[in-house]
């Protein structure tokens, strides 16, 4: 276990760059956990996927402009303040939660590093850029974006009232899916909205690997999660959920890239989902942390995949 006054938490990666940094800001970055990168990766990839989709909409291959490479700029960099923002607005609610755990309990808030009122003033500048980013988008997708704050604000109460919560971080944190082809097309479409529903299957997946990490020390302070609702059946759920992302994604790029072999390209990712159930070890956190880190690489398969098959589409689409 940690000790209460340890600094880094356990699951950070250590001897990092954030370790390196002045110590005044140390407190700062590790609330806007860029200590843990993975899920700033997490994500960006979603609104990838959506950025490529909607370039194939558009008639052309993805990052073929100037445009694509701008727009995949800037929710680069929003993914990596909204991610921020987002943490330290769910570190402030769960601050007593984050106290109990053995996991969280030396977060900044809980360890004391950081007050309530500088984490309230970090949230809030962090949410300006993000917000600064958004209206650099067309008007449907700033209208899109704000909606979206919705999901980010509830997300924090959900492991209180819900054995599902790992249901609503899917719904927000694959919104990128949405806005990405949103920003490219100034327009919502049916290939989308699939792509975006499998998206929320695969955080589903990894989010309940993540919370195999948790299960004692939640049902010790009363916090639910698919985890602990599922038990030793966790195995068997996260595998649905899984084939469930694999064949809607699929599903999503077959449509969206109009018959582009989106499917057999995306095979990789479905070997990479096995291979996380096979190393599963339901009772091993150490495991469960890697292979939930190890969806970095799952979501650069999909977009590899993606990127591929808008290629394929548009050069298809050049020979007719």
């Amino acid at each position: 276990m940690l000790e209460e006054t340890q600094a880094i938490p356990a699951d950070a990666i250590p001897r990092g760059w954030v370790d390196r940094a002045p110590a005044r800001i140390q407190p700062y970055l590790r609330l806007a956990r860029l200590d843990r990168p993975i899920g700033t990766w997490l994500l960006f990839w979603p609104c990838v996927f959506g950025l490529a989709l909607g370039a194939a909409a558009q008639r052309h291959a993805f990052l073929s402009t100037v445009r694509d490479w701008w727009l995949l700029a800037l929710f680069g960099i929003g993914a990596v303040v909204m991610r921020g923002a987002g943490c330290t607005y769910n570190d402030i609610l769960d601050r007593n939660i984050d106290a109990q755990v053995a996991r969280t309990r030396a977060r900044p808030i809980p360890s004391g590093a950081v007050t309530v009122k500088q984490a309230w003033m970090f949230a809030l500048a962090q949410g300006a850029a993000g917000l600064a980013i958004l209206l650099s988008l067309n008007v449907y997708a700033i209208a899109l974006g704000g909606l979206s704050l919705i999901f980010i604000a509830l997300y924090p109460i959900m492991k209180r009232i819900t054995w599902w919560p790992q249901a609503w971080l899917g719904l927000t944190f694959n919104w990128g899916a949405l806005l990405g082809f949103a920003a490219q097309t100034g327009r919502t479409s049916a290939a989308d909205l699939v792509l975006y529903s499998g998206c929320v299957f695969w955080t589903l997946g990894y989010d309940t690997i993540y919370a195999l990490q948790d299960v004692d020390d939640d049902a010790l302070v009363g916090v639910k999660s698919t985890a602990r609702l599922f038990g030793t059946d966790a195995r068997a759920w996260i595998l649905l959920f899984y084939l469930f992302a694999f064949g809607l994604i699929a599903a999503a790029g077959d449509y969206g890239f109009r018959k582009a072999a989106a499917a057999a390209l995306l095979l990789p990712v479905l070997g990479h989902f096995l291979w996380q159930l096979r190393r599963l070890d339901l009772e091993s956190p150490p495991i469960c942390l890697r292979l939930f880190r190890s969806n970095r690489e799952a979501g650069g398969l999909i977009a590899l995949a993606y990127g591929i098959a808008s290629w394929i589409s548009h050069a298809a689409g050049s020979a007719i």
